[in-house]
């Protein structure tokens, strides 16, 4: 029953579960500019010194992370690295050779072994193989919260019980109360576990949203909670105006953020999303200016083969239908549900 199952999830506040550039910023991009998955200027270092073999400038990078607290952007380059090292390992094995306690090395390390053991069909077998490598990347620094978010993932994909799941989101909350990443991992166990509860996602992220920071990330978490709902099929309607409510928060997060940087162009993406399947042409406009020319694979990969040709077809639609082309109409591959195996 919903009722039931929402008290064993106590990370949602049970009152809220109610049932009812090379170019000027303004620029268009040509589409010869656009780049796909982009690193920003910190990380693009790193990943050259990795595929020489050099681990030296990602283990300082990742360490700048840490003793900075720069929880969010330390999540996104370990899981870049992680996504580098998929295909070139070299240099984080010689890593962990040299540095085999290092609680930098060992999270990248955690991060590539669940990543490989997503895509087994004995994922939750070998999901559960791994859980040695989470724990000792989680002994490093105590206010980490990043080797939680990853254990968050990891007991979605281990389909682990909601008590054990409970645990690892009260110790991932303490040390970072608005970490994006963790609110992702839990927004989307309750999707996972609880298919077609789109309120009670909304629910969730909509309470946190509401605690953060202006400026947080997490102020986009509402707007994950409308992208999993119109890209499914299941579960009752969400009315209109909430998902609008989700879309102007991370509106209003947009500019808050830098213009024309790699760093947030993940949200914004997701942000153009999901405003051209609302219809809401004008900003969709706006969030593409922002974006300028920084197309990520998320979320056009999770309809198409081809993440970037499809973001390039949106931007065209978007543009025309602001244009009023009289011989423009959407395109029916703009939408799509969201395909199996994405974490």
């Amino acid at each position: 029953m919903v009722g039931t199952m929402a008290m064993q999830l106590p990370f949602i506040r049970a009152s809220r579960m109610a049932r009812t550039s090379p170019h000027l910023v303004g620029e268009p991009c040509a589409d010869d500019e656009v780049l796909l998955d982009a690193p920003d200027a910190r990380l693009s270092p790193a990943l050259v010194a990795a595929a020489r073999g050099d681990h030296v400038p990602a283990a300082s990078l990742l360490l700048a992370t840490r003793v900075a607290s720069e929880w969010e952007r330390r999540d996104r380059y370990v899981t870049r690295l992680a996504a580098f090292a998929r295909s070139r390992p070299e240099w984080l094995d010689a890593w962990l050779a040299t540095a085999p306690q290092d609680s930098d090395a060992l999270l990248v390390g955690a991060q590539l072994a669940v990543d490989r053991a997503w895509q087994s069909p004995a994922r939750a077998e070998l999901l559960r193989e791994v859980s040695p490598l989470i724990t000792a990347a989680a002994r490093g620094d105590q206010r980490d919260p990043v080797p939680w978010r990853l254990a968050l993932d990891h007991a979605r994909g281990a389909q682990a019980g909601h008590t054990y799941f409970e645990e690892l989101w009260a110790a991932a909350v303490r040390r970072a109360p608005h970490h994006y990443g963790c609110h992702v991992a839990a927004l989307r166990y309750l999707a996972s576990s609880w298919h077609g509860s789109h309120r009670e996602c909304f629910d969730f992220a909509d309470r946190a949203a509401q605690d953060a920071p202006p400026g947080a990330l997490v102020q986009a978490l509402p707007l994950r909670a409308a992208y999993g709902y119109l890209t499914d099929d299941c579960g009752p309607e969400v009315p209109r105006e909430r998902l609008d409510a989700a879309a102007d928060r991370a509106i209003a997060l947009s500019p808050r953020l830098p213009a024309h940087d790699p760093w947030p162009a993940r949200m914004r993406n997701l942000l153009i999303f999901v405003l051209v399947r609302l219809e809401r042409w004008p900003d969709a406009v706006e969030q593409l200016r922002l974006n300028g020319p920084y197309a990520t694979s998320f979320p056009w990969d999770q309809v198409s083969d081809d993440p970037l040709g499809h973001f390039l077809r949106v931007c065209e639609d978007v543009r025309s239908a602001v244009a009023g082309d009289p011989s423009w109409h959407p395109r029916s591959e703009r939408g799509g549900r969201v395909r199996p195996g994405d974490h």
